[in-house]
């Protein structure tokens, strides 16, 4: 990114600094290790969102009233301009072209861009009016000067189909297109079932073998099996070996470097790997032989692990099942379709899946509940409403049994020495989870509840405030206070511990075809079973490749977190375009909502369909004051109290899908 050197009079005062997050309503707030700063709109000094800045206190004569600055009392979050821009976060922006001649003008896409780019006109005879383009900033905006910036390239007509989420797409510089060798080289894959047996692969087409996935899955890289034995069970997870086909150093490998993730958006699938492989060869499709690295765990009957295999199988999948066939068997249904041997399985794995994830707790794995809404979508790409997608026995079934594949796996590289790329996850800070405290004293948890503990990071209090909202209302809601107060979990070549599942050894490797630290772990797997990999697709082996080292992996590593946080805000965003273009069709309606996050502004309720939007200050009809420490605004007049975590209704009074906005009035 570029830099911005620091101004002398910064140099010597030792401003405070931290990354800017601008809100929807053109403020925003720095957290710095002085504590966190409110910054008006007018007090940006040309930041853009996601800058790290330096900030000044702005002095307050408490003597003399000051309209919009009642934050800087006793206990409130202290207001500060921006003095310095330390490091850039966008080199370039998009947005929709407007011709004002001699100008071109390039409104950001992004709300929380607030400033425009000008371009020259004659530049760029080709763009027309309405074009969504990306520019490249060349000079960033000032007290007296615009920003400006020349255009890197056209994405598409204002009115042309998908041009919302191609923006989307774009300004998160997701890769859309493979090049011609990386195609070649996935055309050129071949199963070659006599070939894998020769090369030592075990023939397990006889398993009953069985996927589970979404019902509008297009990939299938992880399918299971179990089977009684003398005093327990055998449960085989089976992977798709992606590595047999993805060759290190071809430009295939390059692609998928630097891809590391699919992305999966609200009307598209960017995949890591092209369609040859991701949707064809590779998938574990029904009926089809596959090569797979399987994990094989004994346990007995109490669910314990005895012993742990590893090795390439061939397997041939004999059904594809949903989610939700799954969960109507458990809930004591026919089945729907599904073979009764496969059905007293699934019966006997989720029973298994259930005591893991008990183990699981008693190590101190904590239990989030979430959800996640699912847009659907017409021919035309316009939305015609939604499903919201949470945790089953069924998804629970799955889960647990690719966390425990994941963990053998990381236990065994570990043993052997050999380098890998681990999946960790911090303990969270007790000074983020002291935020959360006063939400739960209002919510009265403290009576249940060791909040000292908790803010300790004591993981059997944060156990507890979980078990104690499960059912509520807030439960929801507690979940995503705590997953703000988290730590984001991240790839690394070191092995550090994961917070959130309660182990101390992780990674990934359960899912090859769409995230690359998985390919990787493959790889390494291989090199431990002493299998090589060939030098072309489906063609002979020639021995085995060398790991990439441990700092080749540390720069892996470190691209592949940095894609996944990109590939998750992609997505987010593309679903909560078309939820508030759903809900555009809804204006005037009444909802139930939740209070999410208090501000000097106002305040952001969450609707159950996961949409988020602002109850601005204005539309309340009295003056409020916020308390930073409760999370409450209190009304100067009435003496309302509004708190994170209250159940209000709503009506929705605008939507902007372009900005992904919802503003809403108490009802």
């Amino acid at each position: 990114m570029p830099r911005v050197k620091r101004s002398a009079r910064g140099n010597a005062r030792r401003d405070p600094e931290g990354v800017l997050q601008i809100a929807a309503g053109g403020y925003g707030f720095v957290d710095t290790p002085e504590g966190e700063f409110f910054v008006p709109a007018s007090k940006m000094g040309g930041a853009f969102d996601g800058d790290t800045v330096q900030v000044r206190p702005v002095t307050v004569n408490r003597d003399r009233p000051q309209p919009g600055k009642e934050h800087n009392a006793t206990g409130k979050k202290p207001t500060a301009r921006v003095v310095g821009v330390i490091e850039r976060a966008h080199a370039t922006v998009v947005g929709r072209y407007e011709v004002a001649e001699p100008f071109g003008v390039v409104v950001p896409e992004d709300g929380r861009i607030r400033h425009d780019i000008f371009t020259m006109h004659a530049q760029n005879p080709g763009v027309h009016d309405g074009d969504v383009v990306r520019v490249r900033i060349t000079q960033y905006p000032g007290r007296n000067m615009a920003a400006t910036g020349v255009i890197e390239e056209v994405i598409g007509r204002a009115d042309s189909r998908g041009i919302e989420v191609d923006a989307i797409i774009a300004s998160h510089n997701l890769r859309t297109a493979f090049p011609p060798e990386a195609l070649a080289d996935a055309d050129e894959a071949r199963v070659d079932v006599a070939g894998a047996l020769a090369a030592g692969y075990v023939d397990a087409r006889d398993r009953c073998v069985f996927t589970i996935d979404p019902p509008d899955a297009r990939d299938f890289d992880d399918a299971l099996s179990l089977d009684a034995v003398d005093g327990g069970w055998r449960l085989g997870v089976y992977i798709a070996d992606v590595s047999w086909y993805v060759r290190p150093g071809s430009s295939l490998d390059a692609e998928a470097r630097m891809r590391a993730t699919s992305v999966y958006l609200v009307d598209r699938v960017l995949p890591m790997l092209p369609e040859a492989l991701s949707n064809g060869v590779c998938s574990l499709a029904p009926g089809e032989e596959r090569r797979a690295l399987a994990v094989d765990v004994l346990l007995d009957e109490a669910g314990r692990v005895r012993d742990v295999s590893f090795y390439p199988a061939f397997i041939r999948s004999q059904a594809r099942l949903s989610y939700e066939q799954v969960q109507a068997l458990l809930d004591g249904g026919e089945g729907h379709g599904i073979p009764a041997h496969i059905c007293t399985r699934l019966v006997d794995l989720s029973r298994l899946a259930q005591r893991f994830k008990r183990e699981r707790r008693r190590a101190g794995a904590l239990d989030l509940e979430s959800s996640e809404v699912h847009m659907a979508l017409d021919a035309e790409g316009t939305p015609t409403g939604y499903t919201m997608r949470q945790a089953t026995r069924a998804t629970e079934l799955v889960e647990h049994c690719m966390v425990l594949a994941n963990s053998l796996v990381a236990s065994y590289l570990l043993q052997q020495g050999e380098p890998a790329i681990f999946r960790v996850h911090g303990a969270p800070d007790p000074a983020a989870l002291a935020q959360v405290v006063p939400v739960l004293q209002e919510l009265d948890y403290g009576r249940d509840v060791d909040l000292d503990a908790f803010m300790a990071g004591n993981v059997h209090a944060i156990q507890a405030v979980l078990e104690r909202s499960r059912g509520t209302q807030e439960a929801e809601l507690v979940s995503m206070l705590l997953l703000r107060a988290m730590k984001r979990a991240s790839y690394s070549a070191e092995c550090e511990p994961h917070f959130g599942l309660g182990l101390e050894e992780y990674l990934h490797f359960t899912s090859p075809i769409r995230r690359y630290p998985d390919l990787v772990a493959h790889r390494a797997l291989k090199r431990c079973l002493g299998f090589a990999m060939p030098e072309k697709p489906g063609g002979r082996a020639k021995g085995a490749h060398a790991a990439p080292g441990q700092e080749g992996l540390a720069t892996i590593a470190e691209h592949a977190s940095a894609m996944e946080r990109a590939a998750d805000d992609a997505a987010a965003e593309s679903q909560m375009l078309k939820l508030v273009e759903y809900l555009a069709g809804f204006v005037g309606r009444t909802f139930d909502a939740v209070v999410s996050r208090v501000t000097t502004y106002g305040f952001f309720v969450r609707l159950d369909n996961t949409a988020t939007g602002l109850v601005a200050a204005g539309s309340l009809g009295e003056p409020y004051s916020l308390d930073v420490r409760r999370q409450t605004i209190t009304g100067q007049d009435t003496g309302r109290v509004v708190r994170v975590g209250q159940r209000v209704r709503v009506v929705l009074v605008d939507a902007r899908p372009a900005e992904r906005e919802l503003d809403f009035e108490l009802a």
